[in-house]
């Protein structure tokens, strides 16, 4: 149903083409092997083969490896929706969803590839997909122009960061697929509703409200999860939480050696994730990218407190297995979360 052709379009245009191309300075494949050097080194966990190369990109290869990601991912979503305009009775209604739809993936795809600076991507749903390791080549430049800081460091930063991400995903071959399960069961028992009137028409006061409400709740994400599945929404925002405080944490100890400047680094970046503009504090409520920013926090904090208490070797214990992962309350209670899995067997170093 979804013309991803024109959701493509829609997010090169909204993500523009900035001059510079997407040339980055420096021995990229040099500095992600340093990189992956610190990260193994202070965390002890060991990918069994080598990690994706690093790819210098634009906005634009962003936004397509995206949108790839995103047609396997809403793919058991668009099957429901796609069902549910078959049989309705308004001719016009498939076309017109179909439109809606891809205007929406291809413009939020595109005002996110204004913003990114890198990302280890991976779809959690297609496990045969190989894994990349984007950097955002104008992102960074532009960023490091905005926030006055060494472009060269902000470049070791993002890369020790997605790098990270990509020795979590690859030394831990369990976690991959549990968070794809965790993903496909959410997808699975979303009730996709379809009103062939509200398509049609401008939304009202009592549609404004409504949405107002379950936005408060957590964005689309949980709204069209329905309240039936917040139980498992929270299971896998734990475990996201736990992943992104991880690299958190990991950036600023097995990054310090790499960056002369991490105290200036961290705070210009922290400033950047809290002034963001308000059409970015909109999209964040509305598509749930706001939990990601607690995440970040949450995440971190947990880490900051078990390796504090205990070491590496305390919170290695979360990679042994998925029972082992935190819960969204142990988040907030490393103590907890320590005496649970006080004996659990460590992966091996």
């Amino acid at each position: 149903m979804i013309d991803w052709g024109l959701a493509e379009r829609i997010a090169e245009t909204v993500g523009g083409t900035p001059a510079q191309g997407s040339a980055l300075p420096g021995d990229l494949p040099a500095l992600a092997s340093a990189a992956e050097a610190a990260v193994t080194a202070y965390t002890h966990l060991r990918p069994p083969g080598p990690l994706p190369p690093p790819e210098a990109v634009d906005r634009g290869t962003w936004a397509r490896a995206n949108l790839t990601t995103l047609r396997t991912t809403l793919a058991p979503l668009i099957d429901k929706l796609d069902a549910r305009v078959s049989s309705a009775p308004a001719a016009p209604l498939r076309a017109a969803a179909g439109f809606l739809v891809a205007g929406e993936v291809g413009g939020l795809v595109g005002l996110m590839a204004r913003r990114v600076l890198g990302q280890y991507e991976l779809g959690l749903l297609d496990l045969e997909a190989p894994a990349r390791l984007l950097l955002v080549a104008p992102n960074v430049r532009e960023a490091a122009r905005e926030l006055d800081v060494d472009l060269g460091e902000l470049l070791t930063w993002v890369t020790v960061h997605e790098v990270t991400h990509a020795v979590q995903f690859t030394a831990v071959p369990w976690l991959r697929p549990h968070l794809g399960g965790l993903l496909s069961e959410l997808l699975a028992s979303a009730d996709v509703k379809l009103d062939a009137g509200a398509l049609l028409r401008l939304p009202g006061r009592d549609d404004l409200a409504g949405w107002r409400e379950a936005l408060r709740d957590g964005g689309l994400v949980r709204l069209v999860a329905g309240p039936e599945r917040n139980a498992l929404l929270d299971r896998v925002q734990a475990a996201m939480a736990l992943v992104e405080g991880h690299a958190e944490h990991v950036m600023d100890v097995a990054g310090a050696p790499l960056l002369s400047s991490l105290p200036r680094l961290r705070a210009a970046l922290d400033r950047r994730r809290a002034e963001r503009p308000p059409l970015w504090r909109v999209l964040e409520r509305l598509i749930g990218l706001d939990l990601k920013m607690r995440q970040y926090q949450m995440g971190r904090a947990f880490v900051d407190a078990v390796v504090e208490r205990g070491g590496m070797a305390a919170l290695n214990r979360a990679w042994a297995g998925a029972a082992n992962l935190p819960t969204l309350g142990e988040l907030e209670d490393a103590d907890a979360w320590l005496r649970r899995t006080a004996t659990a067997q460590l992966p091996p170093a």
